[in-house]
């Protein structure tokens, strides 16, 4: 059993629902509403001990489901009162490791989606070039195994609440595997210097082909519209911004380590508009006058002429990086 969640209205509702093996699959259906509140069912006998109300399992032996008292406080956990949490998180926390183990015959890593398998990387070790994925041991996609599409959904809904809003756009570059559309070197590693035009067709187009994907979406009957569980990964790339490059950083760091005698100040000093403009050789009201979008491709431009694995200067191009960065955060 599982907790899921919909938006209707704009309320968020709750219910309770099982995956079940189907055939080769796993198929899913609906048990029980819980309104919009779960937690009208967690019950508190006093101390640091909660239940959850007797009409849940009444409901649940009603419809012959059978289930462990574990599975009613993991869905109704996120819903039990802060303090009790803390009380009982350090005997959470053991029951949770005796059960890690995977069963004999547990499905490998390849027999997941490969959109799934790189969701799951992505959350877990934050990288974007994903090469070494197919090495991975299998015990990583654990998270997947005797779920239906509708739970395995809901587990990554749950999950993604822990990127933070400047990953969410680099998330979806990479699930999405959206440098595999690119011959630029960098594409796997600093996707804001990437033609966003052409980014933006491509993401539609890849999650148009996942919205008919037949073999991903499994037991869910799929509809002439885009299915709400991609929806959200519109709403994630085109509201938000790809947060600071993990590249450049590396650049940077390399930079810093060929002068022994370099030493960071306690304060980054940011890059005043002047000094922006000398870097991007244009006038500083032409630079006060660009949009967003205007910056980053004057920025492309120039990280494509000045990038350090075409030739360029390292000082030059972290300028330039460093300037583009602090410009963009100033045109908020």
């Amino acid at each position: 059993m599982y907790l899921a969640r919909h938006h209707v209205l704009g309320k968020t509702l709750y219910a309770i629902r099982e995956s079940y093996p189907a055939g080769n699959a796993f198929r899913s259906r609906h048990l029980i509403d819980l309104g919009t509140d779960p937690a009208d069912y967690v019950q508190y006998p006093g101390g640091n001990a909660f239940y959850i109300h007797e009409s849940i399992a009444d409901q649940l032996r009603a419809l012959n489901v059978v289930y462990e008292m574990d599975e009613l406080d993991e869905i109704f956990w996120p819903f039990v009162r802060p303090d009790i949490q803390r009380a009982q998180a350090y005997f959470r926390r053991r029951g949770h490791a005796a059960r890690t183990t995977l069963v004999d015959g547990a499905p490998t890593g390849e027999n997941f989606h490969l959109f799934d398998r790189r969701r799951v990387h992505y959350l877990r070790f934050g990288q974007m070039d994903q090469g070494r994925i197919g090495r991975v041991s299998p015990r990583l996609f654990k998270v997947l195994v005797g779920k239906s599409r509708d739970e395995i959904e809901q587990y990554f809904i749950q999950a993604e609440q822990l990127l933070k809003p400047h990953e969410l756009k680099s998330y979806i570059f990479v699930i999405f595997d959206l440098q595999r559309h690119f011959s630029e070197h960098f594409a796997k590693t600093m996707p804001q210097g990437l033609d966003q035009g052409i980014v933006d067709t491509l993401f539609l187009r890849d999650v148009c082909r996942l919205n008919h994907d037949e073999g991903f979406w499994s037991d869910i009957v799929l509809k002439n519209r885009l299915h709400p569980y991609l929806v959200r990964y519109l709403i994630m790339f085109f509201d938000n911004d790809y947060g600071r490059s993990g590249y450049l950083d590396d650049i940077l760091q390399a930079w810093v380590n060929s002068r022994r005698d370099f030493h960071f100040s306690a304060r980054r000093v940011r890059v005043s508009v002047q000094e922006a403009s000398t870097v991007f050789g244009i006038s500083e009201a032409t630079l006060r006058r660009l949009s967003k979008k205007e910056l980053s491709r004057l920025f492309r431009q120039k990280a494509q002429e000045m990038h350090p694995d075409k030739g360029g200067d390292h000082d030059a191009f972290i300028r330039l990086a460093t300037a583009y960065q602090d410009i963009k955060d100033w045109k908020k």
